[in-house]
């Protein structure tokens, strides 16, 4: 008996590898265009701004709290949903909502409508990941679990890589409006194939050694992550870390544009290579260094995210007070890789902290912080103190340079709460060793 044999598989045989192959790469797909229709906003800042007449304060909103406050929020109940129903309809079916939303967002006449239709969006989206990452878990083995996160988390880089450049050059050939409605009718295509692909894995066979948790209700099971200090401290490591992270995806592109005299079809080259070639290397890395030094002392799957977290600050500073084209683009590059570096170990260390039926739950409270924070406030607080250091100081296009800087603090400090996570993540894992028996891994 295999981890697959419930769902027709035989035990061992090549077909079963080639069902967690397919199943990885379908959710990699829809991931990806997840993270395009989070790069829409994004690259089309300028044509939206002078089209519709927004503020920063209003962009900010729009690509960071409007949508977060629904995503975050929604992600705990539908998470109920995806520890009690197919993980793979409800990864299907919030394809297709978003992608619908994200074509009638061309519709929008001004900021409140675009906000209506991102709304959406978040509805949609809010769904797909906690469903994904309790999907990979069922597949996928503790000690190659971080790997396989961070190979679906490479949708990450490739979404904005693909985002970047195709909505580049498609807001140049078509318009904003019908750049779209491009990304909508894709995202509605690919749902059924999502359905053909993804088989529904039994859940927590990897774990069926340990004592499990029973059911809770949501309140029992907040307080469970709660009394949990390790996935305690991981989550608010991130969450600081989220507010700057999301600054910088969100801004990056105006910088360039405003402190550097970049065109957009220029701007939007280099961040499809900067975040698609550099944000894959360093998610792909993060986590496959993670699970290789891990082997000697599994503290390295949260020292890996303090220490790239940590990298991140300086590397950005650079890249945002250098007066060089140059210098700032290379630095760009650099954090680019080292700012994402911490997503396949994250995802690892929180779902092994919690019981099997709790994981898609787990994922939506890490979603929760980290969205409502980082995405929430992350780009709108940085959208706000630009307009204040243009409007009061005088600060002009260097309002957002220093807007920038100045959202690193909080990645500093998230780097210097990961390092208190990683002793007590030593803690839990062998606590979590002494309530397991032994057990055999799939034959």
């Amino acid at each position: 008996m295999t981890i697959l044999s419930d769902i027709g598989v035989p035990a061992g045989s090549a077909r079963e590898d080639g069902v967690r192959r397919r199943a990885l790469f379908a959710l990699f797909l829809i991931s990806t265009f997840n993270y395009i229709d989070r790069t829409i906003l994004s690259i089309l800042q300028i044509p939206i701004k002078t089209d519709l007449g927004l503020s920063d304060g209003q962009l900010g909103a729009l690509t960071g709290l409007s949508f977060a406050l629904f995503y975050a929020t929604l992600s705990l109940p539908v998470a109920r949903l995806a520890d009690r129903m197919s993980r793979r309809l409800l990864v299907a079916v919030s394809l297709a909502i978003w992608s619908a939303m994200t074509g009638l967002s061309g519709l929008a006449a001004g900021f409140a409508t675009l906000v209506f239709f991102r709304i959406g969006v978040a509805i949609g989206e809010s769904g797909s990941v906690p469903a994904s990452v309790s999907l990979i878990a069922d597949y996928y083995p503790p000690d190659r679990r971080a790997t396989a996160m961070s190979t679906w988390g490479l949708a990450l880089p490739v979404g904005l890589m693909l985002g970047y450049s195709a909505i580049g050059w498609l807001a140049g050939a078509l318009g904003w409006r019908w750049s779209f409605a491009v990304v909508g009718a894709v995202g509605l295509a690919l749902a059924p194939i999502a359905m053909a692909l993804i088989k529904e894995p039994p859940r927590g066979w990897f774990e069926q050694g340990k004592t499990q948790t029973p059911s809770l209700s949501i309140a029992a099971s907040l307080t469970f992550l709660w009394r949990e200090k390790a996935f305690r401290y991981v989550v608010l490591g991130v969450m600081l870390h989220g507010f700057a992270q999301y600054a910088m995806m969100t801004w990056n592109a105006p910088f360039f544009t405003r402190n550097h005299g970049l065109s957009l079809p220029q701007v939007a080259l280099l961040m499809a290579i900067q975040s698609g070639a550099g944000g894959a290397v360093g998610m792909f890395l993060g986590g496959y260094l993670a699970d290789r030094l891990a082997v000697r002392d599994q503290r390295w799957r949260v020292w890996m995210m303090a220490l790239t977290i940590g990298a991140t600050v300086p590397v950005s500073l650079a890249q945002y007070l250098t007066a060089s084209t140059g210098l700032s683009i290379a630095m760009a590059s650099a954090a680019a890789l080292l700012m994402i570096a911490y997503y396949g170990p994250v995802l690892s260390v929180t779902q092994s902290l919690v019981p099997s039926h709790m994981r898609a739950f787990s994922n939506a409270v890490l979603l929760l912080i980290f969205n409502l924070f980082g995405l929430g406030l992350g780009p709108w607080c940085t959208g706000m103190v630009s307009d204040l250091l243009i409007r009061h100081f005088g600060a002009g296009n260097d309002g957002l340079r220093y807007a920038l800087s100045l959202s690193l603090a909080a990645s500093a400090a998230g780097s210097l709460v990961l390092f208190r996570a990683a002793r007590l993540y030593r803690v839990a894992m062998a606590r979590s060793a002494q309530s397991s028996s032994p057990m055999q891994g799939p034959a």
